[in-house]
């Protein structure tokens, strides 16, 4: 699901493979824009902003892209299969002599004048992954409404820009609550400390290819590895070591919580599913 890393490492893939380069085809596949012709201009840069990818070109133009849930974007080499899913789901094609870059599943794409990006992102608060982050605006921010879900609030953009449902998930456990307990209802000094780690964790994630909020355990002998420096067995057998798993909650509905071994709950929400830990987190459910 794309979040602010993974967005920042589209960013990144799509800049490497456009800027500096001109277009000797693009193809805008949605009606508003399907007249548009982008050849013949070259990529100055491709920049993430939060969730949202701006793709400038010269001429004061910036292609403006956003994945939401199950958005992407390809690079291919030339003649090489495109694989992102069915030509019906293709929304975009930019292509230069030396790579193709498809987009697929863009419920968000639109062209504009690069002077007027902030009527696409001017909404968005201190970007968790940028350079104009700030953690105290951010905890502002997120305080103004503090009778509103943490959960919530976490995903609104105009708080912090970055976060999806995935880190709401897994800050929320983090902070042993539950996405549904009021912002205003956290305990002293545990919304900045919140914000903190979701800004570490962003940053931690931002070269992953995997994902990875988990602490790795601390690696212990199996019980049938002998201890070179211990002469004699220990007086009980150690627990096996526990697979490391790369998150606590998402995606782990019924499994056992890492921490507690209580069953993960998971419930939909507007089309998005949110998972907790009934045994680690207290606050409202629903």
């Amino acid at each position: 699901m794309p979040e602010g890393d993974t967005v920042l490492q589209t960013a990144a893939r799509l800049h490497a493979a456009l800027a500096g380069r001109v277009l000797t085809h693009a193809d805008l596949r949605v009606p508003r824009f399907a007249t548009a012709d982008l050849s013949g201009r070259a990529v100055l840069d491709v920049t993430a902003r939060g969730k949202h990818l701006l793709t400038r070109l010269e001429g004061g133009l910036t292609l403006h892209s956003h994945l939401r849930m199950d958005g992407a974007w390809r690079v291919y080499a030339p003649g090489e299969r495109w694989r992102g899913g069915p030509g019906h789901q293709i929304r975009a094609v930019l292509t230069n002599a030396d790579h193709t870059a498809v987009g697929y599943r863009l419920p968000v794409l639109e062209l504009l004048r690069t002077s007027e990006e902030s009527k696409a992102v001017g909404h968005l608060g201190p970007d968790l992954l940028g350079p104009d982050w700030d953690a105290d605006l951010a905890v502002e921010r997120l305080l103004a409404a503090p009778d509103r879900p943490l959960g919530d609030a976490l995903l609104d953009q105009r708080n912090l820009a970055g976060i999806g449902n995935v880190y709401k998930c897994e800050l929320c456990f983090l902070a042993r609550v539950t996405p549904w307990l009021p912002v205003g209802a956290l305990s002293e000094g545990t919304l900045p400390r919140l914000v903190a780690l979701a800004h570490r964790l962003l940053d931690a994630n931002r070269h992953r290819p995997t994902r990875t909020t988990t602490i790795r355990a601390e690696h212990r002998p199996r019980p049938d590895t002998p201890a070179p420096t211990e002469p004699t067995p220990p007086k009980r057998p150690l627990p096996p070591l526990r697979v490391q798993e790369p998150l606590y909650v998402y995606g782990r509905a019924r499994r056992p919580c890492l921490r507690c071994s209580t069953p993960i709950r998971k419930i939909d929400q507007d089309d998005r599913p949110t998972y907790w830990c009934p045994g680690c987190q207290s606050g409202p459910t629903p």
